[in-house]
């Protein structure tokens, strides 16, 4: 290495390891983050594909910041979204710590007490932490924390994408900010992710105060090797009983396609991971073969997912994990040979991340997406003939061939997270005023900053009425009885919503879990961990649901609800429509199915015009994301038209095209509406944890923003021409 100018700068030990390695040379990304991460004034946010050396990227000049000084307390502290990262992490690292006689801890709930009372006894070194161990501890060890962060030298946030814009990221922002409120300085950040896009609002969402200088550094080489083929399955009509279903086919090609090697096949569900799972394995008892298909995903128990992860990193013998999002993330499973995917993946930025886990060590990285769409009839509506699904897939593809990925979504209030970590900060404390919480958590540079002093004091009223915080002599705020009790219980220190969970056991043996609104019954049949089972006890009290192995049958489905589309992606299909050429990815049963859609998008005029009438109801096309056609739909329905909307489309009934025309024309001579005037009485506005504290007016100004794009939805209204009116197509 001897042309390497990051590898000169590596404290020598380091280098050593490096060595050990067999590293002939530092990757790009590591080569770029060793002069900007060892200077220790900047945040640095890394952006590359999956398996380019992002951790090693951080960690090899972070651990060469601290080998010679070995400054007292934990000098660097690692935060992962999930604790499987976390026990991954600490088996990489362990050489390097060892060899640079620097302490390595994982700290999670399922991490030994005596391992942490070392670091409670001698703090420093590596922590590597979720955001809810290092909530509890700022709330329980706020004087230990004091003293082990003192020396904080750098945080590395792994996984970035998964916290931006959601709950648990802006609790991560709020520990960070009070960890450097403790350390009366600013400690620098460095994020790593393998789909980021946007950078400059990356960085703004990751330091919102803008503290640091930063530096970004974007690894943006695609594939040198990418195999693409999407497949299609034409679901049979009810009349043909006697044709093997869709699904049938699916599962019976992915049979031959996968079996013998090692894959990822990711499901949008739990519950089509296992009717998969479930079927690719009787196949395999069918032919007498040893099974090679195996569940993972979130509601499994531990032990289940991680004898998956074990076939897949040991590489013995062949293995597919039929998956949701579980291994979307850097968890080290090894080599897997390709990447399926069932229907449209959630995002863009999703299939990116899921397409990384293949063509590792200089192999094509290959992707099968399996779509299915419904066998056309005399009765079937126009949109079904437009295969939307797939030429969803279609446009995915094409966004991920030219680097576009969903962009971080826009700040917002946050107030149930708020109110968490107002609680939280009053118990780290036993007490503080009210302007001096605002001035941490809202002030200019804290990360609720879109929370004013007004509002801020709506919600401690709130507060206050809920007992959770009461005001003591002196004006200081502390917690209430009822806050006592709520921060007391260890579902407190997480900031999203964890419902109920009942536990499924077989001989003793748990599986996993399922939410409770999923009820189950005796005698119910469900698929789980790869096997149908039947319901033969339910103790409520417990929270235990007994089974016992069971024959195929109907069982109980498990479903979560759909992504939101965005923008970019409606506009890449209608494209799509427009270009009327079948990409070559595309194999013969999609390629016609993709025609079909295009030649129904051209029979139904809506190259010339989003309009179609059928009957009494007009249809509108948009062409863009779920909340501007969402937020079209609520202003039209505001004029009093009977309007809904869904897969991209917009249905007013009972009205005619020049009505509709007049209403809109209306409608933009008035001054836009503010997004909370949309809302609906009927709208629900407590779903996020601590949603049920917060007044009615603070939940509208949150959730309004959150549901509706006025300002895209006025432009596209007035970007209509008449030209597009009158050429509305007609259906019988």
């Amino acid at each position: 290495m001897a042309e390497s100018q990051g590898f000169a700068l590596l404290h020598p030990t380091v280098q050593r390891w490096v060595w050990q390695q067999g590293w002939t040379c530092l990757r790009d990304i590591q080569e770029r983050a060793v002069e900007p991460i060892l200077r220790g004034d900047r945040d640095v946010i890394i952006s590359a594909a999956t398996a380019t050396g992002k951790t090693e990227a951080a960690f090899l000049p972070a651990c060469s910041r601290i080998a010679q000084k070995k400054p007292r307390g934990v000098s660097i502290l690692y935060i992962s979204p999930l604790k499987a990262l976390i026990n991954d992490l600490n088996r990489r690292l362990r050489g390097l710590c060892e060899l640079l006689d620097l302490p390595l801890t994982p700290w999670h709930g399922d991490v030994p007490q005596t391992v942490k009372n070392k670091q409670f006894k001698k703090p420093s070194g590596i922590l590597l932490i979720t955001p809810e161990s290092l909530e509890s501890l700022l709330i329980n060890r706020s004087s230990w924390c004091a003293g082990a962060f003192a020396n904080l030298g750098t945080v590395i946030v792994d996984e970035f994408h998964a916290f931006l814009g959601s709950q648990r990221g802006c609790q991560l922002l709020s520990l960070l900010h009070r960890l450097e409120f403790l350390a009366q300085r600013p400690v620098p950040r460095v994020a790593l992710s393998a789909t980021l896009a946007d950078m400059e609002r990356v960085a703004a969402y990751l330091r919102p105060d803008g503290a640091l200088d930063r530096a970004l550094i974007v690894c943006d080489k695609s594939f040198s090797h990418l195999k693409v083929q999407v497949r299609g399955y034409v679901e049979p009509p009810e009349s043909h009983g006697g044709k093997p279903s869709a699904f049938g086919r699916i599962t019976a090609d992915l049979y031959k396609l996968l079996r013998g090697r090692s894959h990822l096949l990711f499901a949008n569900s739990r519950s089509q991971t296992e009717e998969v799972t479930t079927a690719l394995t009787h196949l395999c008892e069918q032919d007498g073969v040893p099974n090679e298909f195996f569940p993972h995903h979130g509601n499994l128990s531990k032990h289940i997912r991680e004898q998956v992860e074990f076939r897949l990193q040991q590489q013995a013998s062949p293995t597919t994990a039929v998956c949701t999002s579980t291994l979307e993330l850097g968890i080290d499973i090894g080599r897997v040979d390709s990447v399926a995917q069932l229907s449209t993946p959630p995002s863009v930025a999703s299939l990116r991340q899921r397409l990384g886990r293949s063509g590792r060590r200089g192999n094509s990285a290959v992707l099968r997406m399996f779509v299915r769409e419904n066998a056309l009839t005399s009765r079937s509506d126009p949109w079904d003939r437009l295969r939307l699904e797939t030429v969803m897939c279609a446009a995915m593809v094409n966004l991920l061939l030219c680097k576009w990925y969903e962009p971080p979504p826009d700040n917002h209030h946050h107030f149930s997270t708020l109110a968490q970590q107002t609680l939280s900060v009053i118990a780290q404390y036993g007490a503080a005023r009210a302007d001096q919480l605002w001035r941490l958590l809202c002030g200019p540079s804290g990360p609720f900053a879109m929370v004013d002093s007004e509002l801020y004091a709506v919600l401690l009223r709130a507060l206050g009425r809920r007992d959770l915080v009461t005001q003591l002599q002196d004006g200081q705020l502390t917690l209430g009885t009822a806050g006592e009790r709520l921060v007391a219980h260890y579902g407190f220190y997480t900031a999203f919503c964890t419902p109920q969970e009942s536990y499924l056991e077989y001989k003793g043996r748990v599986l996993g879990s399922v939410p409770m609104v999923y009820p189950l019954n005796v005698g119910d049949r469900i698929i789980f961990a790869g096997r149908y089972w039947k319901v033969v006890a339910v103790d409520h009290e417990k929270s235990r649901i007994v089974l016992r192995p069971a024959s195929r049958g109907k069982c109980v489905p498990f479903t979560g609800s759909p992504p939101t589309v965005h923008d970019r992606v409606r506009q890449e299909m209608r494209a799509v429509y427009l270009a009327k050429k079948v990409p070559r990815y595309l194999n013969a049963a999609a390629g016609e199915l993709l025609a079909e859609g295009i030649a129904c998008f051209h029979d139904l005029g809506l190259a010339r015009s989003p309009f179609v009438l059928v009957g009494q109801t007009v249809h509108l096309f948009p062409w863009l994301g779920d909340r501007i056609t969402q937020t079209i739909a609520r202003l039209l329905k505001r004029e009093g038209l009977a309007t809904t909307a869904g897969d991209g489309m917009i249905s007013v009934t009972c009205s005619t095209v020049p009505q509709l025309r007049e209403t809109i024309a209306a409608m933009l001579k008035r001054p836009k509406p503010k997004a909370a005037m949309l809302m609906e009485p009927g709208d629900n506005t407590c779903l996020e944890k601590h949603d049920m504290f917060i007044p009615k007016q603070l939940r509208e100004v949150e959730y309004a923003p959150r549901l509706f794009d006025i300002d895209g939805a006025w432009a596209f209204l007035q970007g209509l021409t008449p030209l597009e009116f009158a050429s509305c197509s007609h259906q019988t």
